[in-house]
């Protein structure tokens, strides 16, 4: 049975592992419920895999469309379940059934001894379905709900702690910056289908292709629909100035921080950016705009994790600025090198968060990095797959994320519009990421011990934990070797790959082919060295001099205040937003118009009808003599609204 022309299994069995898991897990032991999880996500990866093998050895690579049932049919409108497979579905297909299928085994182990066991494996298949729905949709509209329903699964697993107030906050507060974000891709939608009659992507795109491109500065319908598309990838990731709900997100278990806040979630904002070239093309205002905010988000959220002491909270700071890099990579037309980015941070990220509970789980619980140190000998596996993930994130040579960091920067530096402040401002941020990075491994796992071994018996994890990091691990490393021929004067294997679905990138037009290759080396090395300063500079602050930084943090109290305190944006956003919203909410939709206007007409009614009836209430004296007279005065009114019409004439009351 050809899986391409059945593409709906894919999705279909995590569907069909979160029904059974939610119906029947609770009186199931774990391992019964393991079986249906693993089973539905790892014969999903399978199939993906059979998948992709005929697309590219059957098909040759050539875009696979099916329209498997009508599902809104309104006038000329259609909105199917359409799936379909090119390039870009494939890095995407593969990296949520690959990496979702590691961190579900790894989720064996560190959810074991957790309450819920049944409810967070069918959270976290549901989460599968719906994020397998969206890369696999053909048009906006199958995308759209594959896009809510991660958000919906956000939600889920964010606050899977339910009982614990600050989850179930920030789970609230996840879902509320979603919606604002999604309110605008809607929007985008509209105009979409108002201008082409249809939100197919063939057919929205081969529409667009043909038509002029806006001018730079000229807010025109396709730059205002690129526009709202990107409102609602700044919600689902985590941009500027809607990122506030990602770190609170690391309330969830750490798994959840892995799949939803690192591997796939929130990337999908990048994919519809990236699916969607076509339209931001023809837009060079509104790819300026997602440059701009991708550079300084990445700049921004990196400031902010030089100074946090959560060893989670430093990794969610880090996803949001690496997010911005995907952004920037695709603001300035490098989309294949935005994806590539988005594959190998998937591996890299992954590894982060899973080899940072396994810290938390050799710990006992503890994610304070202060009440750590020396680690590193004792639970070694976990500390040199962690390593593989730091030197990849940091941009070490022939580690995944130095290809991808290095494509981004050099498209950058070539971007006609403000390329050497994007570039500038990227390659600075490159630094800082090295530096918290290397700060984070210095202070948990070097140094001296800061933790009281009669309480905290660290222990390596068990090996459903400790193997998905070693495959992460391997994939940290080279991950990203599709691009390794082109530091040899060879070709982008990746991008090329890319090409059909996404276009070559035109950054480097007007600059000959050996120029290119020179300039990009050059800018490569320059990368290598500002990433080896940040790491020197950690390990001088936190192996050599240890006390150095808390004196920099008292000579520097008002910078590292702010940064502690994430430049004060939620209280900002507390006073701003949150506290009038509250008030008027309170004093005027409450205490007006729900009080005073809502209940007093319902409860006003009701007192006329009482008093009615109460004043109603005293004819019944009980005397038989009064209620003769009222009979005989009803009797009488009745005769005279019978008998008028002929009476009144005759009186000559009522004209004839």
């Amino acid at each position: 049975m050809p899986i391409l022309e059945h593409l709906w299994i894919i999705p279909l069995l995590p569907l069909l592992g979160c029904a059974i898991n939610g119906l029947f897990g609770e009186k199931w032991p774990h391992k019964a419920v393991n079986w249906v999880a693993l089973g539905a996500t790892g014969l999903s990866f399978a199939f993906a895999l059979e998948a992709v093998r005929e697309f590219i050895f059957v098909r040759h690579e050539q875009l696979f469309h099916k329209e498997f049932f009508d599902w809104i049919v309104a006038g000329s409108f259609r909105g199917g379940f359409d799936l379909q497979m090119d390039q870009l579905t494939v890095v995407m297909v593969l990296v949520v059934t690959g990496v979702g299928f590691l961190i579900h085994i790894y989720s064996t182990g560190y959810m074991a001894h957790e309450g819920g066991y049944y409810r967070f494996f069918s959270y976290m298949n549901l989460f599968m379905f719906f994020m397998l729905i969206l890369v696999l949709a053909a048009n906006y509209v199958l995308l759209f709900v594959g896009w809510e329903g991660v958000g919906l699964c956000s939600y889920l697993l964010i606050g899977f702690y339910f009982l614990r107030k600050s989850a179930s906050d920030a789970g609230k507060k996840a879902f509320i910056a979603n919606r604002i974000g999604d309110f605008g891709f809607m929007l985008g939608m509209f105009l979409l289908f108002r201008t082409f009659g249809t939100l197919d992507f063939v057919q929205v795109f081969s529409k667009a292709g043909p038509l002029p491109h806006e001018a730079m500065g000229q807010v025109g319908t396709l730059t205002a629909a690129c526009l709202l598309i990107f409102m609602g990838a700044c919600g689902k990731s985590a941009q500027l100035p809607l990122y506030v709900w990602l770190p609170d997100a690391m309330e969830g278990p750490t798994p959840v921080s892995a799949l939803i806040h690192a591997a796939t979630m929130v990337t999908a904002g990048v994919y519809v950016v990236a699916r969607s070239h076509v339209l931001f093309i023809h837009a060079p205002t509104a790819m300026f705009v997602v440059a701009v905010i991708g550079c300084a988000t990445a700049f921004f959220a990196a400031t902010i994790g030089l100074v946090q002491t959560d060893i989670k909270r430093v990794l969610a700071y880090s996803t949001v600025s690496q997010l911005g890099y995907m952004f920037l990579g695709c603001g300035v037309g490098a989309f294949s090198a935005g994806i590539f980015h988005l594959m190998t941070h998937a591996f890299f990220k992954a590894l982060l968060f899973l080899a940072a509970g396994s810290v938390i789980h050799a710990m006992g619980g503890e994610q304070d990095m202060r009440h750590m140190g020396g680690l590193a000998g004792k639970i070694k596996i976990t500390y040199l797959t962690m390593l593989s993930a730091t030197l990849a994130i940091s941009g070490a040579p022939l580690f995944a994320g130095f290809f991808s960091k290095d494509a981004i920067l050099f498209h950058s530096y070539l971007s006609p519009e403000h390329g050497g402040i994007l570039y500038g401002v990227g390659l600075f941020t490159a630094l800082l990421t090295a530096f918290y990075m290397f700060r984070l491994m210095f202070l948990t796992f070097h140094g001296k011990q800061r933790y009281d071994e009669h309480h905290v018996h660290v222990h390596e994890s068990p090996w459903n934990m400790l193997g998905p990091l070693v495959i992460l691990g391997i994939l940290s490393f080279i991950g990203g070797w599709f691009a390794l021929p082109e530091f040899w004067g060879g070709t982008d294997s990746f991008a090329n790959f890319l090409a059909p679905a996404l276009g070559s990138s035109e950054a480097a037009s007007g600059v000959s082919e050996a120029a290119a290759h020179s300039l990009q080396m050059t800018l490569a090395g320059v990368a290598v060295f500002t990433a080896l300063l940040g790491f020197l500079v950690a390990f001088w602050l936190y192996i050599r001099q240890p006390g150095k930084p808390e004196e920099l943090a008292k000579s520097l109290k008002g910078a590292y205040t702010t940064l502690l305190n994430k430049y004060y944006v939620d209280e900002l956003y507390a006073a701003v937003v949150v506290k009038p919203l509250l008030w008027i909410s309170t004093n005027v939709l409450w205490k007006v118009v729900d009080v005073g206007v809502i209940d007093g007409t319902v409860n006003g009614i009701a007192d006329g009808a009482r008093s009615i009836g109460d004043a109603v209430r005293h004819t019944q004296s009980g005397n038989t003599r009064s209620y003769a007279v009222w009979v005989v005065i009803g009797a009488l009114i009745v005769l005279a609204i019978i008998f008028w019409p002929v009476i009144g004439p005759a009186m000559g009351m009522v004209p004839r």
